[in-house]
């Protein structure tokens, strides 16, 4: 990884042309009208400037952060990706000695706050911690994405991942997911679940479902899975592809039922709840979490955030706190996260065009 004095702010690469510049001018002047002693003078000046700007601009990247960072959580409060924020944003916060101020932008699936961060200054004070709704599956649905999920941002790193929670209120018959997917096709086009909106991992974990297991349910978008939960737990619902972070806890208090996680295996937290692939194989939906900068963002500051979040990562109080919603901390560089944006994307796209899933998906 590359220190701050191995890749200083932007600004310090324009000095030298405009160093260049400046000499050249003085020198075509100097053979009509200045004096040599004039031209020293205005070189020595030059030059000290040069350097002075070369100073601040190290003295930038090293000192960073000098001010509040600003944190968008692209989702709503109380939901999985804002608590997963608040429970590392706290300790970065120590960590680098500035307060982090995180601001909930929710709307059209993360898109909004993503596309707020996007489009702001890549000084290293603004960020996003967001999930592969933003980066990977919206645009894939969406042509008309604001950003790009590559071009736009700066990787920072590749936080954790979690599997989602299959859940169905307490009123339902459905007792496994075996259960459930013998009512839903016994009744075809009735049963309906709920995601945090189009586009989203909820939707299209639900969507995944439905091809896997060949019943057909009406989806019911909201803004945000922790404002669908109250109808799920009405019975509104018929079921929801949470988070594991809030639907877990749901069905802890005994608000829902839990049917079956969504990785691979069964999670250590709760090993009594069978994988959904156990009952419908090939099911496998993850969600990961992770934080990005504004394109441009200087390198030194890139790696000063990454160094910060993998200490964090890593400390016991952090660890037990993510482990407690059904969240593994992950970590690594910058370019480790980037490969798994790659990696992540061409197996959506995969599933998407398998299963002909568009935005207007019902």
């Amino acid at each position: 990884m590359l220190n701050s004095l191995e890749e200083p702010c932007v600004k310090v690469k324009i000095i030298p042309f405009a160093f260049f510049v400046m000499c050249f001018y003085i020198t075509i002047v100097s053979k009509s009208v200045i004096k040599k002693e004039e031209i020293m003078k205005k070189l020595l000046c030059f030059s000290m400037l040069a350097l002075s700007l070369t100073a601040t601009s190290l003295a930038t990247a090293q000192d960073y952060p000098v001010r509040p960072i600003k944190m968008i959580v692209p989702f709503p409060p109380a939901g999985g990706t804002d608590n997963v924020a608040r429970i590392v944003a706290q300790q970065v916060s120590q960590d680098l000695g500035q307060s982090i101020i995180i601001e909930n932008r929710a709307g059209a699936a993360g898109m909004i706050g993503a596309d707020a961060v996007a489009k702001a200054e890549p000084d290293g004070y603004t960020i996003v911690l967001t999930t592969n709704s933003t980066h990977v599956i919206g645009p894939l649905l969406n042509p008309k994405t604001p950003y790009s999920p590559t071009k736009s941002f700066s990787p920072v790193i590749y936080l954790a991942q979690s599997p989602s929670i299959m859940v169905v209120p307490v009123s339902s018959p459905a007792k496994t997911v075996k259960e459930f997917i013998e009512l839903a096709k016994k009744n075809p086009g009735k049963l309906n679940y709920g995601s945090a909106g189009n586009g989203g991992i909820p939707h299209l974990s639900g969507e995944r479902f439905q091809a896997l297991s060949g019943i057909n349910m009406a989806h019911v978008p909201y803004k945000g899975t922790a404002l669908a939960m109250p109808d799920l737990i009405a019975g509104r619902l018929d079921v929801m592809f949470d988070s594991f972070s809030s639907g877990y806890l749901q069905a802890k208090d005994g608000k829902v039922r839990a049917l079956g996680v969504s990785s691979p295996d069964r999670s250590p937290l709760v090993p009594e709840l069978p994988a959904i692939s156990e009952q419908l194989p090939g099911f496998i939906s993850m969600t990961w979490f992770g934080v990005f900068g504004p394109a441009g963002m200087p390198q030194s500051v890139v790696n000063k955030l990454n160094t910060s979040f993998n200490k964090v990562l890593k400390d016991p109080q952090v660890k037990e706190q993510l482990a407690k919603m059904g969240i593994d901390g992950i970590g690594g560089t910058p370019a480790d996260f980037t490969k798994k944006l790659a990696t992540d994307t061409q197996e959506w796209q995969k599933v998407i065009s398998d299963a002909k899933i568009t935005l207007q998906s019902n």
